[in-house]
């Protein structure tokens, strides 16, 4: 398959997560339908793992870092942003507003990892905040507009997953990938589990539909995401990877506009249009 179709079906499926989120309100409650997910996604990457006869790493700090980059990267993100879409910002905004992520790593890079940023990264962290506020904007005065703490949790989701990041950058975890994603989802599992027992009724309706998502969730997104970002990696270099995730909130938004009816007037499409260039712009 040619990298040029390899990127695009990656773009196109690390875009359906907002997509299954929206499909997920209607029939579970979120963190309850992460918890489940989590479970399946455990049993999954385990036994691959034990597939392919991958090592386990013996360290208690190799397992800690992996754990709390499950915490950030699966708990605290994906919980924010199924949380979000249930409590009414819409999946299509909701992804746009993840556009923030390159941004907040520009930022949290100089503190963190001690990168300095130069001229070109600090103007393209100023032109994608502009982008993503332009977005945001139009809907904050109407009545029907974006529920705020929606919108909050939803920024903090985005923070949660660029520190995952760049913990996992930091800790550089030295095992198998399927591996780390077991113990990651762990780590996940430890954190949602107990919060959707104590604020969550339960609701999982075992529809076709819910079914269906949480097959996608898991065999489509974590599984044939990750394969297909590892063949891209092997062929071609990161820094020509990375960029990538960067169009996937506005093919998301694409999609809601035709799955959902979600609608987006000339402005919030110019600013669309400034969060990407922003994240080109800001990346390392």
């Amino acid at each position: 398959m040619g990298l040029a179709l390899l990127s695009g079906l990656f773009v196109f499926i690390w875009a359906t997560g907002f997509i299954v989120a929206g499909i997920v309100s209607s029939h579970a409650d979120p963190l309850t339908f992460l918890a489940v997910r989590h479970v399946v996604s455990i049993v999954v990457f385990a036994g691959l793992s034990l597939a392919v006869r991958a090592s386990w790493p013996r360290s208690p700090r190799v397992w800690l870092d992996a754990l709390i980059a499950g915490m950030l990267l699966h708990g605290l993100y994906l919980g924010g942003v199924f949380w979000a879409v249930r409590h009414g910002l819409p999946p299509g905004l909701t992804a746009l507003v993840t556009a923030l992520h390159p941004l907040f790593t520009a930022v949290l890079a100089l503190p963190l990892l001690h990168e300095r940023l130069d001229a070109r990264q600090w103007g393209g962290i100023a032109i994608g905040v502009a982008g993503v506020a332009m977005i945001v904007a139009p809907k904050l005065g109407r009545i029907d507009g974006v529920p705020l703490l929606s919108l909050g949790v939803a920024l903090v989701a985005t923070l949660a997953f660029t520190l995952g990041t760049l913990w996992q950058k930091k800790s550089r975890p030295p095992m198998d990938l399927r591996v780390n994603a077991a113990i990651q989802f762990v780590g996940a599992l430890v954190l949602t589990a107990p919060v959707a027992y104590a604020t969550e009724a339960g609701h999982f309706d075992r529809s076709p539909a819910l079914w269906g998502a949480l097959a996608w969730a898991v065999l489509g997104l974590s599984v044939g995401g990750i394969s297909i970002l590892l063949a891209l990696l092997k062929r071609k270099p990161a820094s020509k990877v990375a960029p990538l995730l960067y169009f996937s909130p506005p093919v998301a938004a694409l999609m809601a506009l035709v799955l959902f009816g979600e609608t987006l007037g000339t402005i919030q499409l110019v600013g669309m249009a400034l969060a990407v260039l922003g994240a080109f712009a800001a990346r390392r």
